[in-house]
């Protein structure tokens, strides 16, 4: 229980300091507000009150308490400490998107620390790297970050050190220096890790770390700092701050490793607004979708509707998880339309590399083989560049799926092996059985009936036990369309085109009719004369004329 009004103002004052010490952070919040009550803090005080206003999720007063520790700096004469107030008053505001009153303030810490040789000069140029990254412009970002971390050595601050090197990593990954970004994150999360930093620097660094690693898919990465983020949270349960966060990365390393109800679960926490102290914080988008996605994966439509739209209305785009169930709808236009909408307006290719996949089994579903060949090589491209083992393994799955649309069975069987091996290193039983999937529908183009049924047993084994509805509901169409529908053995496919070949139509016509690619009508017409014994088209229309096979 927070403590109670009884003590002194220099008693509420030591227990507020120890009870931060210890990291509990709302019971240093209620004791240092008693003793602020009883005698106005000090600006040293006051900076600590701050912070753990910020951790148990005051957001509001934590700006106005700043800004009294960054006056009575400015009291006392310590210009830099003021700066220091100013800066971090900034940085909150542009997380919350207030970019007027952020830059107010850290114009206010620049005029401060002009003509003074202060480590504050290196935090200044954290925000000002972070602009130019986020305009493409990398080598102005790295000059920045690099002045950044040469002073934080020169005044030996540990934040502004951890900071400024976790920005240079992000730097390369952009650039796609993925070994050495990696290596530069790795450092910085060992400063969070060993606890040489403040608690909010730690926070920030845990969660950019982790979300630098998933953009680039270095998944073993995220895993492991996500753990150790986990740890951190749960040993400080008095923290509101980046509680959401860590929920929902926990949540997305579960539901990769097959854990679905344990992920569902830590997502449903993130779903629930946390209320403690009197403060109410409302879950983040990111909840939402992760939410949505687990939903639609066990195919219950309604409930992943319903978090795709509370994911939009909190600020996230719902895409391509929407785009997805509309496919597992039936709705193809409006997966279509939707998938390429945020295509194109996705110039950063670490954001399209996370929507390709979806645009490649999208457009093979609705038979554009032309655009799914195109979206491969748009993904081939950027894996080249990043080289992680997903990103390489998500490249051969689509690039083995359309080599399946196209005909070219064989070549599909070595790509979607690729794609398997990463998968099953990488624990993901999901993606895995998925790709199984395809190599069991190349097996049986390939004529290997035992092969494809050994690939499509397993694979249901894996979507059933983690609940994979959607997918299993998927292996039971393939199999009805697999099935023979005649005495020879016609497929209902090959069935369907034997029926357009005694219309007259050419293989070119049948495969724009039926929205397939010319080869993979070549295949199927191959495979008809085979079943049955004929040695030609014409010979196969009379054979279907004398079977009754044209009604």
């Amino acid at each position: 229980m927070p403590p109670r009004n009884a003590g002194s103002a220099p008693d509420k004052l030591r227990q507020g300091r120890e009870f931060y010490r210890r990291g509990a952070w709302e019971h240093a919040y209620c004791s240092l507000s008693l003793a602020d009550q009883a005698e106005p803090l000090r600006a040293e005080d006051l900076e600590v009150l701050a912070t753990a206003a910020y951790l148990t999720g005051r957001d509001l007063e934590y700006c106005d308490i700043l800004d009294r520790a960054h006056h009575r700096h400015l009291e006392g004469g310590d210009r830099p400490r003021a700066a220091r107030c100013a800066f971090w008053s900034g940085l909150i505001l542009l997380f919350r998107g207030e970019a007027g009153q952020a830059s107010a303030f850290l114009a206010r810490a620049h005029r401060l620390v002009d003509g003074v040789e202060c480590v504050e000069h290196g935090y200044l140029l954290l925000p000002e790297a972070e602009q130019q990254l986020g305009k493409g412009h990398n080598d102005a970002a790295h000059g920045m970050a690099q002045r950044a971390a040469e002073i934080g050595g020169r005044f030996a601050d540990a934040d502004l050190i951890a900071c400024a090197r976790h920005l240079l990593g992000r730097i390369h990954l952009r650039k796609g220096s993925v070994p050495d970004g990696l290596a530069l994150l790795d450092e910085s999360m060992l400063a969070a890790v060993s606890g040489q930093l403040s608690p909010i620097m730690t926070g920030l660094i845990y969660c950019s770390v982790i979300e630098a690693c998933q953009q680039v898919f270095a998944l073993g990465r995220a895993g492991e700092w996500t753990s150790a983020f986990s740890r951190w949270c749960d040993q400080q349960n008095e923290m509101v701050a980046f509680t959401g966060t860590c929920l929902v990365h926990r949540a997305e390393i579960m539901q990769l490793q097959g854990a679905w109800p344990k992920a569902m679960a830590e997502v449903n926490r993130a779903c629930e607004p946390i209320s403690r102290g009197g403060i109410d914080r409302g879950p983040s988008a990111a909840a939402f979708y992760r939410k949505a996605e687990l939903h639609r994966l066990r195919a219950e439509v309604e409930a992943a509707e319903e978090a795709y739209r509370a994911a939009s209305e909190s600020g996230c785009e719902p895409q391509p998880g929407l785009a997805l169930l509309r496919l597992q709808q039936g709705q193809t236009d409006a997966a279509s339309a939707a998938i390429r909408r945020v295509i194109s307006a996705a110039a950063d290719p670490l954001e399209r590399a996370r929507l390709l996949p979806a645009l490649v089994e999208i457009m093979l579903a609705t038979g554009d083989i032309e655009e799914a060949r195109s979206a491969c090589g748009d993904l081939q491209e950027i894996a080249g560049k990043f080289g992680t083992d997903a990103l390489q393994a998500m490249a051969a799955h689509a690039r083995g799926a359309v080599a399946l649309a196209e005909g070219e069975a064989r070549a599909a069987v070595a790509l979607l092996r690729q794609a398997f091996e990463v998968w099953q290193a990488a624990e993901a039983p999901y993606e895995a059985a998925r790709v199984r999937v395809l190599m069991g529908l190349a097996c049986r183009s390939l004529g290997d009936e035992e092969g494809s049924a050994l690939e499509m047993t397993a694979a249901r084994a894996i979507f059933e036990r983690l609940g994979a509805t959607a997918e299993i509901n998927r292996l039971d169409a393939l199999g009805k369309a697999a099935a023979p529908v005649h005495p020879h053995g016609l497929t209902r496919r090959e069935l369907q085109i034997l029926r357009l070949i005694a219309s007259g139509r050419t293989n070119k016509a049948i495969a724009a009719e039926l929205f397939l690619s010319e080869r993979t009508i070549d295949r199927h017409v191959s495979n008809i004369l085979c079943k049955l014994a004929v040695p030609s088209r014409a010979a196969a229309t009379a054979f279907a004329y004398e079977h009754k096979l044209l009604s």
